[in-house]
């Protein structure tokens, strides 16, 4: 071995890593130097680098659920070497790899939860369906408003403040069917990152997390296919060489079928989905490589034919990979995404249609400088397309007139440099800053108001009021009606205290330019998203964290502890009785205010072995305030924090896997949380007769607890290694024990007592499933 402090030639090591069977490219491998505490992780396009004093060395090459490789390389010039992994279940019988932490303690990286698709696949989820969305309700510090809701919440933040990205392409809405399914099909999902904290410079334009999924790439080296069939929905997905070992393809589909077993019952309702994902490959040769992928989605809910309601999303991204050196490695993107909303309302003649667009142009690059500094920069413009809404007739003579809601534009530029740095044996760093530009566009008219103020306050009343425009202001295509820049500083720290325990520390700017005007704690496909301007500003989201991490018994198990303090300006509030639907003045009932989130979370992982799986618990709390803009403004709930309707005290999650032997799996998880936010009738008076409920305090209350236990069991019938076709049966119960978690409590007054009265909503009890999984 040589050593590291005397030699003065240095030569470089670079390549990719990638899984043998399939070619697929792997993202996050440890690349450790045996003997020293020098690494390099493969990039999100399966590549690496490090540059080093001439000399021998030996390499170890780790990743998860797959065998370590270790090899010994003479480096006297620079050298390029691809790896390629096998999968622990190729060679291992006794002992299986579910997650490897070897380098988890030396990294900056913080906040932030990686789950390997085969850790995702064991764990049991409602209707027997596997889903990403679900699964990642099981770390710490994620929660969501409920059972059947859509979306989900990091850190007390709302589901609107997460940006959530397929292939660098934004996703608006992440859930079929009003939250029962995600949109992510697991069969040909690679890899999967939540940033919760210390996020790095090159993402930006959310205030609270990013989730970002990497689809497959496709097998270049044969053609495969594998799916699955269920009770309610059934999926299959084909990959295969375009050209052998230098180009692929991948499609896949999934739809649900539940709605028919309606029609069979000559019920006229139906509810259901579909969605497609697709990717093509081609390496042009050693330094460049070309990728184009797309998903399209839609969900569409009819009942009797009179009401129907479609939407979802659709992205496309051309990719181009260049390796200018052994050193720098850029990507060039050019993304479109879309999601759509549309209502056909026949019953009273006419469609509703509404949705937003963008125009994404990213090149990123990551420069390898040493073994010391790695470098990444790059440039990023987005151009919004957002239509609030379209109404046309639907049928002759209906009595409605198209009516064309002002459409919004806007532009957000941006650029970024950040950089990792080792800066001792014991001390690594992160450190960058991403600097972003919004302007908000025309064609558009705006309204004027007195003092600038689109709500007004009434003394008498103490409420909060639409005030009326004393004027409009129009601006032509393309120009500016408000302009925003900010500079986003990012910074994280680790401090080994030994080969297996670290401490750490972050802190992050993120800036979100975009606003979801909803008043519901659940996002909805109603929702309706806009940019910032003169009255809605953007929110302004810091958060620091620190952390304790430990690796035992040679990284069987590992312990995570983290504490932070999140503060966001420019949380959009309500005044009392804000109408959002259609409503071209939206600056007449939004109130400019704040949030801020705090909380303590502590992870337990059990790595390796026949039995896996972490016990996550947060202790948080998420609050609100909009304080009265002059000392006559009472503000809303006076002006005093209120929570949130995140706000989750407590949340405990335990998920575990095991391997009983080659045939049998079992799985379990338990969710328990604080129940949803709420605000109770405190009082009642009468009116002509009428008992009408008086409310106190935002947000005072709670529902009920919530908590509830999945199971589940795989086998894998015994099947020749020689045969293609390989199948397993999954057997699962949702709610084992049949809790009747409430998803909303309503009141309402009893006909035949006129007494007042609570009414729970649950929307599950147990919820046994089975679906068979297959792949040839």
């Amino acid at each position: 071995m040589t050593s590291l402090g005397f030699s003065q030639e240095k030569y470089t090591i670079s390549g990719t890593i990638s899984d043998k069977k399939n070619n697929e490219t792997l993202i996050g491998v440890n690349v450790i130097i045996k003997g020293t505490k020098i690494f390099a992780i493969t990039n999100e396009y399966g590549f690496y680098s490090l540059t080093l004093p001439k000399g021998d060395y030996e390499l170890s090459i780790s990743y998860v659920s797959y065998s370590t490789v270790n090899e010994k390389v003479s480096l006297n010039k620079n050298l390029k070497k691809n790896f390629n992994l096998s999968e622990d279940g190729e060679v291992l019988d006794e002992v299986v790899i579910t997650e490897k932490t070897s380098t988890n303690t030396r990294k900056p990286e913080m906040s932030v939860n990686k789950l390997s698709i085969a850790t995702i696949k064991q764990m049991p989820v409602v209707l027997g369906e596997v889903d990403i969305i679900k699964s990642i309700l099981f770390l710490p510090g994620v929660t969501n408003a409920g059972e059947g809701a859509s979306g989900f919440n990091v850190r007390g933040g709302g589901a609107d403040q997460n940006l959530i990205l397929l292939d660098e392409a934004t996703i608006y809405n992440s859930s079929h069917l009003f939250g029962f399914f995600s949109v992510f099909n697991p069969d040909a999902i690679k890899d999967l990152k939540l940033y919760k904290g210390g996020i790095p410079a090159r993402f930006g334009g959310r205030a609270s997390s990013v989730l970002d999924i990497y689809q497959k790439d496709g097998n270049s080296k044969g053609f495969h296919m594998n799916g699955g069939i269920g009770l309610i929905s059934s999926r299959i997905l084909a990959e295969g060489p375009i050209v052998k070992d230098k180009g692929s393809f991948l499609v896949g589909g999934r739809a649900s079928y539940a709605h028919l077993f309606l029609k069979l019952s000559n019920n006229e309702n139906s509810a259901y989905f579909y969605d497609l994902n697709t990717k093509i490959n081609y390496k042009l040769d050693k330094n460049n490589n070309l990728y184009l992928s797309g998903y399209f989605g839609r969900d569409v809910f009819d009942i009797n034919q009179s009401f129907t309601n479609t939407y979802g999303n659709s992205i496309l991204n051309l990719r181009w990979n260049h390796l200018f050196s052994d050193k720098l490695f850029s990507n060039l993107s050019l993304i479109y995404s879309d999601y759509y909303y549309g209502l056909n309302l026949d019953f009273v003649g006419f469609n509703w249609d509404s949705g937003i667009k963008n125009y994404n142009l990213k090149y990123d690059f990551k420069y390898y400088l040493s073994d010391k500094i790695k470098l990444n920069y790059g440039v990023n413009a987005i151009y919004y397309d957002f239509n609030p809404g379209t109404i046309e007739p639907s049928k002759e003579n209906s009595g409605i007139n198209f009516r064309q809601l002002e459409k919004k534009y806007a532009f957000e530029p941006s650029l970024y440099l950040d950089a990792e740095q080792k800066i001792s044996d014991k001390i690594n760093i992160e450190y960058g800053v991403r600097y972003s530009m919004f302007s908000r566009l025309g064609s558009a008219t705006q309204n004027i108001y007195a003092n600038n103020q689109a709500v007004t306050f009434d003394n008498d009343l103490k409420i909060y009021e639409k005030a009326t425009p004393i004027g409009t202001k129009f601006y032509g295509k393309n120009k500016s009606l408000a302009n925003f820049n900010n500079f986003e500083p990012r910074f994280s720290v680790a401090y080994e205290l030994n080969d297996s325990k670290s401490i750490k520390a972050s802190y992050n700017r993120m800036i979100q330019y975009l606003q979801l005007i909803s008043n519901t704690a659940s996002p909805t496909p109603l929702d309706v998203w806009t940019p910032s301007d003169t009255f809605i500003k953007p929110q302004i989201a810091d958060q620091v964290a620190v952390g304790y991490f430990q690796n035992f018994k040679d990284d069987t198990y590992s312990l995570e502890v983290e504490s932070f303090y999140k503060k966001i300006k420019n949380r959009i509030d309500y005044i009392d009785g804000a109408d959002l639907i259609a409503n071209e003045a939206l600056e007449q009932v939004i109130l400019n205010g704040e949030m801020r989130s705090y909380g303590l979370e502590v992870m337990l992982r059990k790595n390796t072995g026949k039995l896996s799986g972490w016990i996550a618990y947060t202790l948080s709390r998420s609050e609100q305030r909009t304080p009265g803009r002059t000392a006559n403004e009472t503000g809303i709930n006076n002006g005093n924090w209120y929570k949130s309707a995140y706000d989750k005290t407590h949340n405990l999650a335990v998920t575990s896997s095991y391997k009983y032997n080659k045939k049998w799996n079992f799985g379990a998880n338990f969710s328990l949380q604080t129940g949803q936010p709420v605000t109770y009738p405190n009082g009642q008076y009468t009116y002509k007769g009428i008992t009408v409920p008086s409310y106190g305090l935002r947000n005072e209350n709670n529902l009920p607890l919530y908590h509830h236990l999945d199971i589940s069991a795989t086998l894998t019938p015994k099947h020749n290694e020689k045969k293609k076709w390989k199948g397993e049966w999954v057997f699962s119960v949702y709610n084992v024990y049949g809790r009747k978690n409430a998803a909303s409590i309503s009141f309402r007054q009893n006909q035949d007592t006129g007494n007042n009265e609570a009414i729970k909503l649950s929307i599950f009890g147990m919820v046994p499933a089975v679906s068979y999984n297959f792949k040839f």
